[in-house]
């Protein structure tokens, strides 16, 4: 797995796009204005989409306006079927944070472009396998939409506001390790469809949010699992999958600083999966503690969705609550 240049990794991102590219965004917004489906900013209002995630669906489909447009008018369905801005908005946050627990985990740390790491432990998931399965189908789906509405909200605009390699071009997606580790075959075939449904959900509804993925610790029976789920991916989303071999670490070393890499996987943070994040000190500066809960950030700021609806006797939750508080104008 080689590391691209930076150039290669942001090529069709926001701010390094080609003319052809550049024209094909102003398509697909009059297209999507003409469809009802965007509203373009004014001196008093933002635009109904921004850039970045009209961007993302272009790039989903080869930069085919026709194409990204289907796709998107279809996730805008989706989103309202699912009530996904009020549902995200009021998401109960004890139960937001035991979700994490199932699926990949922010670390709290960047790799060396700022693309956020997460890590996902196959093998922790056994333990845990009866509580994944007990959740009625319905609301497990809906965490899932929780967790990916707080990567693209928070962790994506949180760390394109931190320092990053050729800012300001925005974070858009992320990059995972995936650890086999203690996880058997048995164990995946039983999670198969807890699997399936993130990833399926994922590449229908948050296109081109994972970048590189790298595989470590994949057993030997690894070949059987591919072929159960390669076709949960589009042919994009597989060109991102790396397995890695036994020198992981040096490979890891190579899209990650060492402080910034677990150690479990050959680097220096003091992290392992279940834990929350552990911010670096850039991200520290400007949230001090993590905030909890299904908050958003927006223009250097933490706060809240403007569908949150916060009950008649609301308590504190770090310093985030109805109003001004430590600084942060929460809706």
């Amino acid at each position: 797995m080689e590391r691209r240049s930076t150039s290669r990794k942001y090529a069709g991102h926001l701010g390094q796009l080609t003319p052809a590219q550049e024209s094909a965004l102003q398509t697909f917004k009059s297209n999507l204005e003409s469809a009802h489906l965007y509203t373009p900013g004014t001196e008093d209002a933002k635009p109904s989409h921004d850039d970045v995630t009209l961007i993302r669906f272009l790039r989903a489909r080869r930069f085919d306006p026709a194409k990204a447009q289907k796709q998107f008018s279809d996730t805008a369905k989706w989103r309202q079927q699912h009530d996904v801005d009020n549902m995200f908005a009021n998401f109960n946050t004890e139960e937001l944070d035991q979700s994490r627990c199932y699926y990949p985990r922010w670390t709290g740390r960047r790799d060396k472009d700022g693309f956020p790491l997460y890590v996902y432990r196959l093998g922790s998931l056994g333990p845990i396998q009866d509580e994944i399965t007990s959740v009625p189908e319905k609301r497990r789906y809906e965490r899932i939409i929780a967790l990916y509405e707080s990567m693209i909200r928070f962790v994506f605009p949180l760390c394109t506001y931190l320092p990053h390699a050729i800012a300001p071009t925005p974070i858009a997606c992320s990059t995972t390790i995936i650890d086999f580790e203690g996880a058997t075959i048995r164990q995946m075939w039983s999670l198969r469809n807890h699997l399936q449904e993130a990833s399926v959900l994922a590449t229908a509804n948050y296109p081109e949010t994972l970048g590189s993925i790298a595989v470590v610790n994949a057993p030997s029976f690894f070949p059987t699992i591919w072929n159960w789920i390669k076709g949960w991916f589009d042919e994009g989303t597989r060109d991102k999958i790396h397995i890695l071999g036994r020198d992981s670490a040096s490979t890891l070393l190579t899209l990650v600083n060492a402080p910034d890499l677990p150690k479990t996987y050959g680097g220096e943070l003091d992290w392992k999966f279940g834990d929350a994040p552990n911010l670096d000190d850039e991200a520290t500066k400007v949230l001090g503690e993590l905030p909890r809960g299904s908050v958003i950030f927006v223009d250097g700021a933490v706060t809240r969705p403007v569908e949150y609806k916060p009950p008649a006797t609301e308590k504190m939750e770090n310093g985030i609550a109805n109003g001004h508080t430590n600084g942060m104008d929460t809706k």
